[in-house]
C-alpha cells in the first residue's frame, strides 16, 4: 500500500518540493512530480535548473525521449508508465493513479491559498484506508 506523507511548511511549496527531490535522488530514489498545470510544471522545471549553482538535478518532462532513463520526471498526467517509487503531487486534486507508487508526498504551505483542497486530499486518502502521516516543517 502507498505510504502517504503530508508536509506542512511556511515556505514556498515549490522550494520544499525541490529540496525533497534533491534528497530523494541523493538516496537513489526515482521521482515523478505530478504537475498538471503548465505554469506549475514550468516553474518547477526552472527551479530544478537554478536551485543550486553547484548541483545538477537531472530531470525532464514525461514526454521527453530521455524520460525513461531520467531519475526525476515532471508529468502533467500519470498515464505513462514510469518510475513507481515516489510521487510528489503538486496538483490541488488527488492523482488518480497514486496507488501504483510506493510513496506519495503532498506539500501544504501556509502561503498556499487553497488549504481546503489539501484537507480534501487528506480525507480522500483516509476514507480509502490509507495511513496518512504528517511532517511539520514549520518554524517553531
Amino acid at each position: 500500500m502507498t505510504k502517504i506523507d503530508f508536509y506542512t511548511t511556511d515556505k514556498s511549496r515549490l522550494q520544499v518540493a525541490c529540496r525533497l527531490v534533491i534528497k530523494a535522488i541523493s538516496q537513489k530514489i526515482n521521482v515523478t512530480i505530478f504537475a498538471p498545470e503548465d505554469s506549475v510544471a514550468r516553474a518547477m522545471d526552472r527551479l530544478l535548473w537554478t536551485n543550486q549553482a553547484t548541483a545538477f538535478v537531472p530531470h525532464c518532462f514525461s514526454a521527453d525521449r530521455l524520460a525513461i532513463e531520467t531519475p526525476v520526471i515532471i508529468a502533467s498526467n500519470l498515464d505513462n508508465s514510469g518510475p513507481d517509487e515516489l510521487l510528489l503531487n503538486l496538483a490541488d486534486t488527488c492523482p488518480t493513479a497514486f496507488g501504483r507508487y510506493r510513496r506519495l508526498i503532498e506539500i501544504v504551505s501556509t502561503e498556499d491559498s487553497n488549504q481546503d483542497a489539501a484537507r480534501r486530499r487528506w480525507r480522500h486518502y483516509k476514507e480509502r484506508g490509507y495511513e496518512v502521516n504528517h511532517v511539520n516543517l514549520r518554524k517553531a
